[in-house]
């Protein structure tokens, strides 16, 4: 029998590549969330999806027979100024909203036996150059505080409890997206002085490492989830520039900080140079260690300079050997298409598609009319296909489609890697247009595809 986990949080980027790989791991999914249908939309794979507004007393039946919980709610700390308002929610979503949590799992009649729950770096404060491990005492200001109550509110559970103290996480999401822009258009540089140190932690790394607290028995404790090297911020800029091939020589002082973000402004200039040494004891290996090969894949993605990714996964309720075929017809690529792309296969080089198929097809862009060749370069039946852009409007294209059987059901992702010309031009239009665009086909791609599916295995 499939042990049940379940996640809070889940609707954020790092959330939601938490539940595609839990899924993968053959584990199934509880889902709390504050807008079920936006969940869904969100997260389009099997699991039960429960709402909770992150305030009220929270039903204790959603944590019954839970094997279980893996804890990432909570407000955005970076999203906007901090006036009082937004401070309280901040707090309240991690104090308030951790009790419930707690409280509910303490009325269980059968609770769930881990909680791996989320803090933050925060609760150090400003150190300057100090290296700081688990054992460091806490520091001053509103983000400590935060974190300490945010803490203390987890210490009701009974079972097994790891909390990840986490740092600045980097992925195609989060903090990174943020920063990303300047640098992509040449205007990067460090921020004040460039001295304060940055904990950072790779995406893939983290969702891995609240897989491997909650799979390990010995974890338990406070864990500082960082990478084990700090940077300090002109470090990190520098390796921005390179990942990029950008230049980094437009500094931001820190008064402009100040004044642009007033109070939150000390999530960008505080300092914490924070050691992940208790983490790696235990036996967790990252995967990207160092900030320049973090960077690098991040941004860097198939060796291409400024390379950009979005990435999409969708379940659909039917078995492999329905839909690995459905892709194999060209003429379904323009079902899975918005209508008003007008994207049309004008040509195949092969009767079906296999590695090596060069496919011509006609779009509109814009109410541009465009021609684009694409060619196979890799064709894994049931596993995953490749195609290439070898003419269209896009300097770099490679999608990337896996499949995977999930729960007697197919688990679609699709990853594309693509890059605009005219280098700062073009990423001036991806920005302003094609980012949205992409994301646009993706979404329209996980409405209809389903019963695509559904109605083409009807005709074979």
């Amino acid at each position: 029998m499939k042990k049940t986990i379940l996640v809070t949080g889940a609707t954020g980027f790092v959330g939601r590549k938490l539940c595609v790989e839990l899924l993968k791991k053959g584990y199934a999914l509880k889902i709390i969330s504050r807008d079920i249908e936006s969940a869904k939309e969100k997260l389009p794979f099997p699991g039960t999806f429960l709402a909770w507004d992150g305030r009220s007393p929270l039903d204790s039946s959603f944590f019954e027979g839970v094997h279980a919980v893996l804890h990432l709610a909570g407000e955005p700390i970076a999203e906007r100024r901090w006036s009082d308002k937004v401070k309280l929610a901040i707090e309240n979503s991690r104090t308030a909203g951790t009790d419930e949590v707690m409280k509910a799992i303490s009325k269980c009649s059968n609770p769930p036996q881990i909680v791996v729950g989320t803090s933050a770096i925060g609760i150090y404060g400003e150190r300057a150059d100090e290296i700081l491990t688990e054992e460091s005492t806490h520091g001053p200001g509103f983000l400590a505080d935060v974190c300490k109550g945010w803490e203390k509110a987890y210490s009701s559970f009974k079972g097994r409890l790891a909390i990840l103290r986490v740092g600045v996480v980097l992925g195609h999401g989060g903090a990174l997206e943020k920063m990303l822009p300047p640098f992509r258009l040449g205007g990067g540089g460090r921020l004040d002085s460039g001295k304060q140190w940055m904990s950072w932690i790779h995406h893939d790394d983290l969702v891995n490492m609240f897989i491997y607290a909650m799979e390990n028995h010995s974890v338990s404790g406070t864990f500082n989830a960082v990478a084990p090297s700090a940077v300090q911020n002109t470090e990190f800029t520098k390796a921005m520039g390179r990942a990029l091939s950008r230049p980094v020589i437009l500094p931001l002082p820190g008064l402009v900080l100040k004044i642009i973000f007033g109070e939150m402004s000390q999530v960008l200039l505080g300092s914490q140079r924070v050691q992940a040494g208790k983490i790696v004891k235990s036996g967790f290996t990252f995967k990207f260690p160092e900030i320049q090969t973090a960077l690098n894949d991040l941004l860097r993605p198939l060796g291409n300079t400024g390379g950009y990714v979005q990435e999409a996964a969708k379940w659909i309720p039917y078995p492999l050997e329905q839909v690995f075929p459905f892709f194999c017809e060209a003429t379904n690529l323009e079902k899975i298409t918005p209508p008003n792309v007008h994207f049309r296969v004008k040509k195949l080089s092969t009767k079906e598609i296999q590695k090596d198929t060069v496919i011509d097809y006609s779009l509109r862009v814009k109410g541009v009319p465009l021609h684009w060749r694409s060619l196979i370069t890799s064709w894994h039946p049931g596993e995953y296909f490749v195609d290439e852009q070898l003419r269209g409007p896009y300097k770099t294209w490679h999608h990337t489609h896996s499949f995977a059987t999930i729960d007697h059901g197919t688990l679609m992702t699709d990853r594309v890697v693509y890059q605009m010309p005219f280098g700062i031009l073009g990423d001036f239009v991806r920005l302003a247009v094609v980012d949205r665009d992409v994301k646009t086909i993706f979404g329209y791609r996980s409405k209809v595809i389903e019963g695509l599916v559904k109605s083409f295995q009807k005709k074979v």
